[in-house]
């Protein structure tokens, strides 16, 4: 018998504050090279056309083991459907059984916006209070709630190239204010995220103030760019992995291909620095990067978690 988990199961026995300290438990442990994971398989599908991915790990200790299957198809809001969906499966690590199904694209969503809070403890600086959102999607909502467990934030304000969506966005949040340009948003900004689809830059390294924590949750193929690579080249980069960066990260690989950096330009893995394993922000005028792409360790404690505490709880169905 497996244990089928959907969405509202998920929501309901998953709080932020708690999968923060799951994140930064696996990226210590990825690091630290307790984890058993490739670099996610991934393909384009022409058809949607769509991106597909599978994203396999075991984590070691405490033993977790399961996959996540991602796509991304940014036509299907003309179906009434999100661009991105997921399912994880988490299995035995014993057996191999399966022990659940369960709804992934929620999980994305906050282990996402968890992690980003992960860095910021150890990248942005303690006094940071504004914060700068290029997108109003649902990782625009995450990373809001995430980032103001970690900051004591002041100021929000977000833009986005839909209007419709940033309206929503600012009347679901009124703490966002809205800004005129992505330019707008970011000036003088503490920390800024950018959580938009765009395949070409959308943040300039004239808009980012001395001393801002840049993070970066697109341009996750090796074409696709969303800072202005003076900003990367400028800045101090961090990563989640550096395998993943090193072949998926167009920010990052372009920014090589280019000749602006070499991969040593990699500062650490976050994990690293969360153990105290390598240095993290140094002084308050250093620009920080951090760029996201995503581990399947991620999902695998994430779904762990909320396995575990869906049994305690008796939610979910069994099939």
């Amino acid at each position: 018998m497996a244990l089928l988990l959907r969405e509202a199961d998920v929501r309901e026995v998953l709080a932020m504050p708690e999968l923060m300290e799951a994140m930064e438990s696996a990226l210590k442990a990825f690091s630290a090279g307790q984890v058993t994971q490739p670099v996610r398989t991934a393909f384009e599908v022409p058809a949607g056309p769509g991106f597909f991915g599978l994203m396999p790990a075991y984590l070691h200790d405490p033993p977790a083991l399961g996959a996540k299957l991602v796509t991304v198809f940014h036509g299907n809001e003309r179906r009434g459907l999100t661009s991105h969906l997921g399912t994880i499966l988490l299995l035995d690590p014993e057996t191999g059984a399966t022990l659940s199904i369960m709804d992934g694209r929620y999980i994305t969503a906050v282990r996402t916006a968890a992690v980003s809070a992960v860095a910021a403890r150890y990248l942005a600086r303690r006094n940071a209070s504004t914060l700068g959102i290029i997108g109003s999607g649902v990782q625009a909502r995450t990373h809001l709630e995430a980032l103001g467990l970690v900051r004591s934030l002041r100021e929000v304000r977000a833009w986005s190239p839909t209007a419709a969506n940033l309206a929503r966005f600012v009347a679901e949040a009124p703490v966002v204010r809205a800004a005129a340009s992505a330019e707008e948003a970011v000036h003088g900004a503490d920390l800024i995220v950018i959580a938009t689809a765009s395949s070409t830059p959308v943040l300039q390294s004239d808009w980012v103030a001395d001393g801002a924590m840049v993070i970066s949750l697109g341009a996750y193929r090796p074409n696709m760019r969303e800072m202005d690579p003076k900003l990367t080249a400028r800045a101090r980069l961090y990563v989640d992995s550096r395998a993943a960066a090193l072949q998926e990260s167009g920010d990052v690989l372009l920014g090589i291909q280019e000749g602006r950096f070499t991969a040593s330009h990699i500062v650490a893995e976050v994990g690293e620095v969360a153990a105290g394993k390598a240095p993290g922000r140094g002084t308050d005028r250093e620009v920080t990067i951090f760029k996201s792409l995503g581990m399947a360790v991620e999902d695998v404690a994430a779904a762990k978690l909320v396995y575990d505490h869906a049994r305690e709880l008796g939610k979910g169905t069994e099939i």
